[in-house]
């Protein structure tokens, strides 16, 4: 209370201060004294008591700067009372503003002009006639009203004047005035007035306002107008046409017959040299036609502005639609292949990635060779550029899916593309890809493709000479037997080395950490890349080695080619080699006290898992069973390719699932474009039907292209959505968005509407004065905390007896930084000698209102997984006694995806772990890897583990899970604490 006296009583001496100030005839004073006065207005206070201060002294006023704060000021203070009615001192500043309007300064002609395009109030503008001579332009009009006989001449007059600047001022201020509930009665003679103007002028702003003021207020004229200058409509300038081409949107969609008349409109629009037009044309011609011809046109504008502008962000604009234009026309958008496919020479990857989807689409059996051919040259150019140029990895990896992805819808080009791409997806293609990777085998060095290569071989080889070429490949690989680790062979002893000041210090040639070692610093010309992968340590790559010789070799026992000695022979040198790479462990292990004491780092050993080692010991097992070869064979060939077959058709499973929710969110969007007239044609004139572009490009905006979110209920949906629920169940979705801010003993109560858009929250708080008496100067004071922000202070109201108000206000929010809003209902009543603060309850903002379940792969998991650097660690705690049952809980308690699949979910091992992934709509990542196990007694144990590349989203999922496992608990009948790591 304190602290609102001491501000109310510093208003009150500015007050004083700027009344001093306006009385002096120091006109610097005057103008930081107005510019105080507007300050103190934007800031809540009113200042009534200046007003006939600022009349007296700052009305008369000859200079410039003093005017144009005159005029911020009558346009910020309240004109009207609470009954809405003019104020009378207002009646005081209608002289000087038609002393204004005929003031030989073009600058006070404008910005007087300017003034009354934000007058709202009629009241003001009807003295204007009375005070003015007959404007003798305009012939004698008839006015229906005599209380309205008005021609507002001041203003009219000025579209004359010498200067461009007054002109589109005042073609701005009949504009407004024609808007005002009695317009028509104040200014009736406008659109003759400006349709005079329009045919006369030569400036291109004081064009475009008089072409849309008679598109608004008389379309007949402007169409007209429009129609009769067709042929020169490619020479007028942007703003101009981009009015006509609004012009037409707007009166097709009022009446559907009226297309075939604008059509040469928009065909001469698009040879404009200005490209927003262009671009602007194409997307009207697709809406008002879907012809063929029309789509194709309007195709190769987007292709020609997608080639032509450097922007990426245009790029972006227009593959978006070039995108809805292949939805909705596949057909007649093919003939865009090519010119969607140049869009790969840009630098920007998300470009490219845009282009190729797109691209992939649109290629059919007649023009499969073309994009084959481009996508091999293009992976050649990123090849010979490096893998660090222009984020060439990634780029490579696409173009390495797309071209598969030709490859298996037209597999005719499989053959062509081979020497790009090398995966077997035809079968006779099988020795072709076997020949091209024994060939290349030897000069791999990456372990994870040396593994992969591996697999395939030992998969596909299935002659007798191939599988004898591929074992004596890997053994020539793998080197001679028994080997030393990298460790052991480096542990030199310890030698003087010469520092760089001179002194001797003692080395060790000990290369760090051996397990993390690269394969490129241990990989020599005498060491292959594969034994040299084997010496750093990559007991995964040992693995596959060992499986892939005993699927060979089972292989070979299998066909009977080989006889008994022959097959012996080799199966001891093939478990020879296996047992040197067991041997290698060992080794290693005995060299640990060596390193220890030579100064090596504890766990610098060869690293072979617990896995690795099994692994190793079952294929010596299987070689060594003579006996049960036939059952290996079934067990290591039939079912591990079954088992393969079946991840496949999961996973193409799971990738159809996933392009039909991509069309049916595009089918959805598309349905509710048409509804709202951006794509679909009407059968009767509806102009509410059809909104202007702008008004559905900020409704995406706003909306993100998804329902809008609730506080505190995450699963709600627009009105919008494609599924929408039950009346009932949408009116108490309604009603759950009520949050009640204060008591009812409190003698205002407040409760708001809250609403989470995507990057805004709107507040509609309700207010009613449940006193006996009047409440003055009722204002809503929020603040927030957290990555929230008020956008602007909302305005103060006064509030009869038992009456209410409705305050709106915006908050913007910039990250999923959990926040919250707070704040107070000051006022002041009769007989109160201060200000009185009602405190509201907090609102809270949920994360999961930013948060959309989202889908990756298991590789770009893993490498957010390792990139990202905060972790939440939540202790399962729980009353569940089903882990499959536990991992519904989460994945509804958090909002996410489950991208583990079924089958790996399925059977009763007793544990269970699985990846969960989020994506926010600010492109923030969610992780969550979820490890539970079931203990004898039934009771269910582990973590789920939350990384994100922020703290917020971490620590918020953290913290929803455990109140998500507390109430879960507390509704079964009790409530373990959780805890978090």
């Amino acid at each position: 209370m304190l602290g609102s006296c001491w501000i109310r009583s510093r208003i009150l001496a500015s007050g004083n201060e700027i009344r001093e100030a306006l009385e002096s005839s120091d006109d610097a004073a005057k103008i930081e004294a107005m510019e105080t006065a507007i300050a103190c207005l934007l800031a809540g206070e009113q200042l009534p008591s200046l007003f006939i201060t600022i009349v007296r002294y700052v009305l008369p006023s000859e200079n410039h700067q003093l005017q144009k704060l005159l005029l911020l000021y009558l346009e910020t203070i309240e004109k009207t009372d609470d009954a809405g009615k003019l104020l009378p001192e207002m009646i005081l500043i209608c002289q000087n503003l038609r002393n204004n309007l005929q003031h030989p300064n073009e600058y006070i002609r404008g910005v007087t002009l300017r003034f009354i395009s934000r007058i709202k109030e009629e009241e003001l503008l009807e003295p204007f006639d009375s005070l003015c001579v007959p404007y003798s332009a305009s012939p004698p009009i008839h006015r229906p009203s005599p209380h309205y006989s008005l021609s507002l001449t001041p203003v009219i007059s000025n579209l004359e004047h010498r200067h461009s600047y007054v002109r589109k001022s005042a073609v701005l201020a009949l504009d407004a005035i024609c808007r005002l509930p009695r317009g028509d009665l104040l200014a009736p003679d406008a659109p003759e007035v400006v349709e005079r103007l329009l045919a006369n002028e030569q400036d291109l702003s004081t064009r475009r306002n008089a072409f849309r003021m008679l598109a608004r207020h008389a379309r007949d004229r402007a169409v007209a107008f429009l129609l009769a200058n067709v042929e020169r409509l490619p020479e007028w300038g942007d703003v101009l046409q981009m009015a006509a081409l609004d012009l037409a949107r707007r009166v097709c969609g009022a009446d559907p017959a009226q297309k075939p008349r604008f059509m040469r409109v928009i065909l001469a629009l698009m040879q404009s040299r200005h490209t927003a037009v262009v671009y602007e044309a194409a997307v009207a011609l697709v809406r008002l036609s879907s012809a063929p011809s029309a789509v194709r046109g309007a195709a190769a504008t987007f292709v020609q502005l997608l080639n032509s502008q450097s922007d990426n962000n245009v790029k972006l604009i227009v593959l978006d639609r070039l995108e809805e234009l292949k939805a909705r026309h596949p057909d007649a958008t093919r003939e865009s292949l090519m010119g969607v496919l140049r869009a790969l020479g840009t630098p920007d990857l998300d470009v490219r990635r845009k282009a190729l989807g797109i691209a992939l689409d649109l290629v059919d059996a007649r023009a499969v060779e073309d994009a084959a051919g481009v996508l091999k040259k293009e992976v050649v150019r990123v090849a010979g550029a490096g893998a660090d140029a222009d984020r060439g990895g990634e780029y490579r990896a696409a173009l390495v899916s797309a071209l598969h992805a030709l490859a298996r819808r037209f597999p005719r080009v499989a053959g062509s593309v081979l020497a790009v791409l090398i995966m077997a997806t035809n079968a006779a293609l099988h020795a072709t890809v076997v020949d091209r990777l024994v060939e290349a085998f030897p000069s791999i060095v990456a372990p994870r493709v040396a593994g992969a290569v591996l697999w395939i071989l030992a998969e596909f080889c299935e002659e007798r000479a191939d599988l004898h070429r591929v074992i004596k490949l890997v053994r020539e690989g793998v080197g001679a037997l028994p080997a030393k680790s990298v460790l052991g062979a480096s542990l030199a002893p310890s030698r003087p080395a010469v520092l760089a000041d001179g002194s001797y210090a003692t080395q060790t040639a000990l290369p760090g950490s051996v397990v993390g070692a690269s394969v490129s610093h241990i990989s020599t010309p005498d060491t292959p890349g594969l034994r040299a992968a084997l010496l750093a340590g990559d007991g995964f790559l040992a693995g596959i080695v060992a499986a892939s010789l005993t699927k060979m070799l089972l292989r070979l026992h299998a066909t009977r080619a080989l006889s008994a000695p022959a097959l012996h022979a080799l199966t001891a040198e093939l478990m020879l080699l296996v047992a040197g790479l067991l041997r290698l462990q060992k080794a290693a292990e005995a060299e640990e006290g060596e390193e220890e004491g030579a100064g090596a780092p504890p766990g610098a050993r060869w690293a072979l898992d617990e896995d690795a080692r099994e692994r190793l010991a079952d294929c010596l097992r299987v070689m060594a069973d003579e006996g049960g070869a036939d059952e290996a064979a079934q067990a290591w060939l039939v079912e591990t390719r079954d088992a393969y077959a079946a991840l496949l058709r999961e996973a193409a499973a799971a990738e159809a699932a996933e392009a039909r929710r991509g069309r049916r969110g595009a089918s959805c969007s598309r349905t509710t474009r048409s509804s709202a007239g951006t794509w679909g044609r009407s059968a009767a004139p509806r102009e509410a039907a059809e909104p202007d572009e702008a008004e559905a490009d900020v409704l995406r905006a706003t909306r993100g292209g998804s329902s809008a979110a609730v506080v505190g209920s995450p699963q709600l949906t627009s009105s919008s959505a494609p599924n929408a629920a039950p009346a009932s169940l949408a009116t108490g979705a309604r009603l759950s968005r009520v949050v009640q801010l204060t008591g009812f003993s409190d003698p205002l109560y407040a409760e708001a509407y809250v609403t989470v858009h995507q990057y805004d929250i709107v507040l509609d708080v309700a207010v009613t004065n449940r006193t006996e008496e009047t409440l003055q100067s009722v204002t809503l004071e929020l603040s927030t905390m957290g990555d929230l922000k008020l956008v602007e202070r909302p305005a103060s109201h006064t509030l009869a007896a038992g009456a209410s108000a409705r305050i709106r206000a915006n908050i913007k929010v910039s990250s999923t930084e959990t926040g919250a809003i707070f704040g107070n209902l000051v006022f002041e009543g009769t007989g109160y000698a201060e200000r009185n603060v009602v405190v509201l309850n907090d609102i809270h903002i949920d994360i999961l209102d930013y948060i959309v379940p989202a889908s990756c792969s298991d590789a770009a998991f893993r490498a957010m997984w390792a990139e990202f650097e905060w972790e939440n660690k939540v202790a399962v705690s729980t009353l569940l006694t089903d882990e499959r049952a536990y991992l519904d809980h989460v994945v509804a308690a958090t909002n996410m995806r489950c991208l583990t699949p079924a089958s790996a979910r399925a059977g009763d091992a007793g544990f269970l772990a699985a990846n969960l992934y989020a994506r926010s709509v600010f492109d923030e990542d969610a992780l969550v890897n979820v490890a539970v196990e079931r203990a004898a007694d039934g009771k269910l144990s582990g973590f789920v583990r939350i990384r994100s590349k922020t703290q917020g989203i971490a620590l918020s999922l953290g913290d929803k899970l455990i109140l998500k496992q507390k109430g879960a608990n507390a509704a079964a009948g009790s409530a373990p604490v959780a805890a978090s790591a």
